[in-house]
């Protein structure tokens, strides 16, 4: 009995359409194999009715602000408005009130969310480091293993982005309720990060990178070394907010990709995460560097922070990848349907993304590469395709949907990606291995009710 498995839908993703009758080969190591030269003997499993796409890959998540969904949409009495800063003081209450398991019990939920979704690789932008007085855990990684192994345990394949915080930001007072972020200093942070590198290498579905967190939390000295480290991905947050860009004004005499521009720090290893707030003159230096702006559309437009000119950024040359952020909602294809709408509000026309040529699945195609071949390249993780050598991450979605009845070979690309329900979803697979059965987590029941007791704890 050979140790292959042959996986047969009714239509397979390659190149950008979705084709009849092809069959998808893994071999017993999890990587897609030519099913051209597969022995006989193989293992056989047939999915009537699914069409088999590449895993999906979120390339910026808080894992822990899953409990604040559902809990921040109002107005606080006595304000005028809600915005992103009376948001962040919500956020605070449960950064500062999780310790180790209740960190894997908040990211273990989100986590079978996103499998449930089809997202097969998670880049978790990790900035809750230190115990709740500040004080270091005697392992400076306790809470990053705590995500780490609340990823693998849902299935999903990781890159744990080490954030670093140095401070409140320019000519600010430290802020008490940031005191679980705030490494010494540059040293400790790449130290930090380093180890968990090595402490993580057995695993091939797990790898680091590093994250300033923002010009506003790093300083230029912590900037300039760091871009001078090599081998993992560096992600940022990057004009996000105005007054992110007016403080770094105040501080630097640059805007924020000005600054990083100077610095080095922007090359295609790079990802600048929301990218909203930007010149045409940033827009060029993004893409002349060939950097990645992650989108987050349903965070971004949740805290009010704008639109990503996304349009602009892909003509200067620049890569979009896509995340879920603040997990408001957790639906990579819906984001990349956000992001495509948001600018068709803002441009007032429609198929803004459309790459040309007249293609039906040629919007739906670029979107498609945005949510997982843009995004592993943003995490540096060899997935987003099923070519021979990849890792096996893929996902099924029923073409019997009620949201997919009616779109035919030609127009079904189109019809899952700017239409389907997240429901549609049946199979996900990473390495090969089946983590959700016909639209089934097998950790979802208890994962629930570990995250329901959390949430009642802390928000009684």
């Amino acid at each position: 009995m050979s140790d292959i498995t042959v996986y047969q839908p009714d239509f397979l993703y390659e190149g950008g359409r979705l084709l009849e009758g092809r069959p998808l080969a893994v071999g017993a190591d999890g990587r897609v194999i030519d099913a051209s030269s597969v022995p006989a003997g193989a293992s056989v499993v047939r999915l009537p009715g699914r069409a088999l796409l590449p895993g999906l890959v979120n390339g910026h998540s808080h894992a822990f602000q899953r409990l604040i969904r559902g809990r921040t949409e109002y107005v606080v009495s006595g304000r005028e408005a809600d915005d992103f800063w009376s948001w962040r003081e919500a956020m605070y209450r449960a950064a500062e009130s999780l310790g180790p398991e209740d960190v894997y019990v908040a990211s273990r939920q989100v986590f079978v969310e996103m499998a449930l979704a089809g997202i097969t690789t998670v880049g978790e932008f990790h900035y809750v480091h230190h115990q709740q007085d500040g004080t270091p855990y005697a392992d400076r990684n306790t809470l990053a293993h705590a995500v780490i192994r609340a990823a693998r345990d849902a299935g999903l394949r990781i890159c744990l982005l080490r954030v670093g915080y140095a401070r409140a930001g320019f000519q600010v007072a430290p802020n008490p309720r940031q005191r679980r972020f705030i490494d010494p200093d540059v040293d400790t942070f790449l130290a930090s990060a380093e180890s968990l590198a090595r402490e993580v290498r057995g695993d091939s579905a797990v790898s680091v990178g590093l994250a300033p967190h923002s010009v506003r939390a790093v300083t230029r000295e912590w900037l300039k070394v760091l871009s001078g480290v090599r081998g993992f991905p560096v992600h940022m947050h990057v004009a996000e907010q105005p007054k992110e860009i007016e403080a770094c004004l105040a501080e630097h005499g640059r805007r924020p990709v000005e600054l990083l521009s100077d610095l080095g720090l922007l090359r295609p290893d790079f990802t600048a995460v929301h990218g909203v707030h930007l010149t045409a003159e940033e827009v060029s230096m993004l893409g002349t560097a060939r950097a990645t702006v992650c989108a987050c559309p349903s965070t971004e437009r949740n805290l009010g922070d704008g639109i990503v000119p996304a349009d602009a950024l892909v003509k200067a040359g620049a890569s979009i990848s896509l995340g879920s952020d603040s997990q408001a909602h957790v639906d990579l294809l819906d984001e990349a349907r956000q992001l495509e709408g948001h600018l068709r509000l803002a441009r007032l026309r429609r198929a803004v993304l459309d790459p040309g040529g007249g293609e039906v699945s040629g919007l739906a195609a670029r979107l498609f590469d945005m949510a997982t071949m843009e995004g592993a390249r943003s995490l540096g993780v060899p997935t987003g395709t099923l070519a021979p050598g990849a890792p096996a991450d893929f996902f099924t979605v029923d073409v019997g949907h009620p949201s997919l009845v009616g779109a035919g070979p030609s127009s079904l690309l189109a019809s899952i990606v700017l239409g389907a329900e997240k429901s549609a979803v049946r199979e996900v697979a990473v390495d090969g291995r089946l983590v959700v059965r016909d639209g089934r987590h097998p950790l979802a029941e208890e994962s629930g009710r570990a995250f329901q007791s959390l949430a009642r704890a802390l928000y009684p």
